[in-house]
């Protein structure tokens, strides 16, 4: 259809259709996009444009952005050790096992093995974002260590992503200058724009951190790299200045979450083709316990050793082992550079998306923390505490009262 007004309305109306089903289901709405795109693509022919592509692409950077800005400089400090321990071995160990399986066992080229392990080398910090928020563990001492330990894991993926498949010429020359000055003055810069200039209905700040986007992901592109690196990076850069300035990352979120993320999830699932599954089942199968595997030899032991108990372990385990956001960007570059085929593309983000259910599910089930008080019943006793009709009777939490959350042993 070349009416890009009616192209738009069915790609918006796909992404409301989700939003209704995510919160119907209480899942993931990225999750249920993908799922949308899947049905979309296979069942109504949707296809993409040259529009519909940047739209995306606009997206999977601003989300990875956001991914990085999340971070808690404090909490990484505060759980130094354990965060940079679990959330390396949580990257290392499933990259070089899916790597090496798809290479020795599957077949597949080196290259086509490094999009493998890089796509399911990854935590998704969405996911486990939500779920600490829901459950209230965002708060405690173990959630921030978990949260700690996913942007660890997510900044091996991405720059495994981006450091393995680039080309090492002048323009990647010129990326590690450009984002070396950028990286250390963006905080500095950022701070005076949105002290001088911020505020105003021209939203000059959110324009400015769209400039640095845009300008180093066209560095990287030119190196034939992928534009998710500089964006992850400079979100970890502004991570301090995004925690102060909360009004700035809500209107940024509103933008990425409304208008962009759903056309890169869309697309995303567009281009699983669900003939290919069945013919893969087999080797999706095999790379999601190999994921899950190597996800728990890397998390479980380390865990154990930092003084989590059991349970905690087996619940930081489950959440480290989840994938999606950074597993559906790694497949689909690896597609769109036609690194890998349109089967071998279905096979890993059909393994993505597993991994974002299965583990999550299983930890919520089985081994969530008994001490944690979710987030809804929170605000219910906030409600209820406003209005000042309340019985004072200690430890009751759903009049009020509130329990400690679980700690780590130091």
């Amino acid at each position: 259809m070349d009416n890009i007004w009616f192209v738009a309305a069915g790609w918006i109306g796909l992404a409301f259709a989700a939003s209704l089903i995510s919160i119907r289901l209480g899942i993931s709405v990225s999750l249920v996009e993908i799922g949308v795109g899947i049905l979309a693509g296979n069942f109504l022919d949707l296809r993409t444009n040259a529009w519909i592509n940047f739209l995306a692409s606009f997206g999977s950077v601003v989300l990875t952005f956001l991914a990085g800005d999340e971070l808690e400089p404090q909490a990484v400090r505060q759980h130094l050790k354990p965060s940079l321990s679990i959330g390396f071995l949580s990257f290392l160990l499933p990259f070089l096992g899916a790597m090496a399986y798809a290479f020795f066992a599957a077949g597949w080229t080196l290259a086509e093995s490094e999009i493998a392990g890089i796509a399911l080398s990854t935590t998704s910090v969405a996911v486990v974002y939500a779920v600490m928020v829901e459950t209230g563990l965002n708060k405690s001492s173990l959630g921030k260590a978990i949260l700690a330990a996913c942007f660890v894991t997510d900044l091996g993926t991405v720059l495994a992503l981006g450091l393995l498949f680039a080309h090492f010429d002048a323009w990647m020359l010129a990326f590690v200058v450009l984002a070396s000055i950028t990286l250390y003055l963006a905080p500095r810069l950022t701070r005076w724009v949105i002290r001088d200039f911020g505020g105003r209905i021209s939203e000059p700040e959110t324009k400015f951190l769209l400039l640095l986007l845009f300008a180093l992901s066209g560095v990287i592109v030119q190196a034939r790299s992928e534009a998710v690196l500089p964006a992850y990076l400079i979100g970890l850069v502004l991570a301090g200045v995004f925690l102060q300035e909360k009004i700035l990352a809500t209107r940024i979120r509103t933008i990425a979450f409304a208008i962009l993320t759903p056309f890169y999830f869309i697309k995303a699932g567009l281009l699983v083709r669900l003939d290919l599954v069945l013919p893969g089942l087999g080797l999706i199968i095999v790379l999601f316990l190999v994921k899950m595997l190597t996800k728990a030899v890397g998390v479980w032991p380390l865990a154990r050793a930092f003084k989590f108990t059991a349970r905690e372990s087996n619940y930081t385990t489950l959440l480290m082992a989840t994938g999606l956001t950074f597993g559906t960007i790694s497949a689909l570059y690896g597609l769109t550079n036609k690194i890998i085929n349109q089967g071998q593309y279905t096979v890993l983000v059909t393994v993505v998306i597993m991994s974002a259910v299965v583990p999550t599910l299983i930890a919520q089930r089985f081994f969530s923390p008994e001490a944690v008080v979710p987030a809804h019943l929170l605000r219910r006793a906030e409600r209820v505490s406003s209005e000042e009709d309340i019985d004072e009777e200690p430890g009751a939490v759903e009049r009020g009262g509130t329990l400690p959350p679980p700690t780590l042993n130091p």
